[in-house]
């Protein structure tokens, strides 16, 4: 253990008598004496009321700035290991622009989301994300020639909410006009239950009235889930 002259000792004290964090003696000392040391030396000092409490708001303020330091590391940290995933993903997101690539996507979107094949000529997509109902419509758009006439699309929504909010918010979103929606359906359910999620927008259902295009993404997705599988 390394030891330390009188003088030094007693300055420390003297510092400590008057308020000084062992940061602060330490700076003032020029000096990189140990946090132990410091309370052995310090074991018996009896500090007034004012020192005291002027010592706990110096610490106070000190975790409050390492808090925001290490808020401040966290964040960039997690930002380098984002951008980190989009250096690696960016070019296997450009695959996207290959038709036979969007056409598994679209088929494994499918498979997840949309409805199976039935006796009727009509096959959809309903989900609360836009983001995967827009994905949806513009990977159709991708893949095959198709009638943007042919797409019906229909809010259902809980008795609390704005239908006309929700009629607006979904035609912004996902770019098909009024003209194509249907008459929105209130689940009667939901009467005299209040919404609980924040930001709830509802279920945007998509039709698509062609059977053919549903039936060659079904054999693809099974063909695709017979090759991995």
């Amino acid at each position: 253990m390394k030891r330390y002259s009188m003088e030094i000792r007693s300055r420390a004290i003297k510092w400590r008598l008057q308020g000084k964090t062992y940061q602060e003696i330490n700076a003032l000392l020029n000096s990189t004496i140990p946090k132990g040391t410091f309370s052995y030396w310090f074991r018996s000092l009896i500090l007034s009321l004012e020192v005291q409490k002027q010592l706990s708001e110096k610490i106070a303020q000190k975790l409050t700035i390492s808090r925001r330091k290490a808020v401040m590391v966290n964040k960039k940290k997690r930002d380098d290991f984002f951008h980190s995933l989009e250096e690696i993903n960016l070019p296997i997101s450009k695959k996207i622009n290959d038709k036979f690539t969007a056409k598994i996507a679209l088929a494994m979107l499918c498979l997840g989301e949309a409805s199976k094949y039935g006796t009727g000529s009509v096959f959809n997509l309903g989900n609360t994300n836009y983001k995967i109902v827009k994905l949806f419509i513009r990977l159709l758009e991708k893949c095959f020639d198709i009638d943007e006439s042919k797409f019906r699309c229909t809010v259902m929504c809980r008795a609390d909410q704005n239908v006309e909010e929700l009629e607006k918010y979904w035609q912004e979103k996902i770019g098909i006009p009024k003209k194509q929606f249907y008459n929105t359906r209130v689940d009667s359910r939901s009467i005299g239950k209040p919404t609980k999620k924040v930001g709830y927008k509802g279920v945007l259902k998509v039709d698509y009235i062609d059977t053919k295009v549903q039936l060659e993404l079904e054999s693809l997705a099974s063909l695709v889930y017979n090759r991995l599988c």
